[in-house]
């Protein structure tokens, strides 16, 4: 069964197609239009907007906060009762320099804030940091997918992992539309996440 949405798609494998066709759109909109440039850095406001533009013409609760406790595989992502305090927290940590931003980057994958599209939402965020802190973006190109999702399912004992691999992928071509584009392109890649699971709140 596919998430309800605005398209009337009941088919997943369709609604997979068309949400990646048109959240590649936007994304690309957010970088031609220049609006991340008026965006505080870090923020989950910022990340909540991205969220929005991405998947508002596909999901009613674009860049709203999911109501779902979720998990993949072992792992539980923030329960509800905790999810905007961890927010508010991760809001207030340092992204001074490239770990310090990677930490951030892990501890929001951890909250996981939206009911879908997680992934590619935050990845842009993330990329938002670097350029803004020092100077670099990842060009995702370059990062294996398999490695990176070891790395990430690992990462909130153990981030050395992601860190390396990541720091690997720098580039400092951050106002590059290719490099921009091959990461929108890899989005997909990299999602993994075909073992969520889903308790609905009653």
């Amino acid at each position: 069964m596919a998430l309800e949405n605005k398209l009337g798609l009941t088919s997943s494998a369709d609604l997979a197609h068309e949400e990646e066709r048109i959240s590649k759109k936007k994304a690309l909109e957010l970088f031609e239009k220049g609006v991340l440039d008026y965006l505080p850095a870090g923020k989950f406001s910022t990340l909540q907007l991205i969220h929005k533009y991405l998947f508002e013409d596909i999901y009613d609760f674009a860049g709203e906060l999911r109501t779902v406790n979720m998990a993949k595989g072992n792992f539980r992502f923030a329960p509800l009762m905790y999810l905007e305090a961890a927010l508010d927290n991760i809001d207030k940590m340092s992204q001074s320099n490239f770990d310090e931003i990677i930490e951030k980057y892990v501890e929001m994958n951890i909250a996981h804030p939206f009911r879908e599209g997680n992934g590619r939402s935050t990845r842009i965020w993330l990329d938002h940091i670097l350029k803004n802190e020092i100077g670099k973006v990842v060009d995702w190109s370059k990062v294996d997918k398999e490695d990176y999702l070891l790395a990430m399912e690992r990462s909130p004992i153990k981030d050395v992992e992601i860190k390396v691999l990541l720091k690997g992928a720098l580039t400092d071509e951050i106002n590059s539309r290719e490099v921009y584009m091959k990461d929108i392109d890899h989005s997909y890649y990299y999602e993994g996440y075909t073992t969520f699971k889903t308790e609905e709140l009653r």
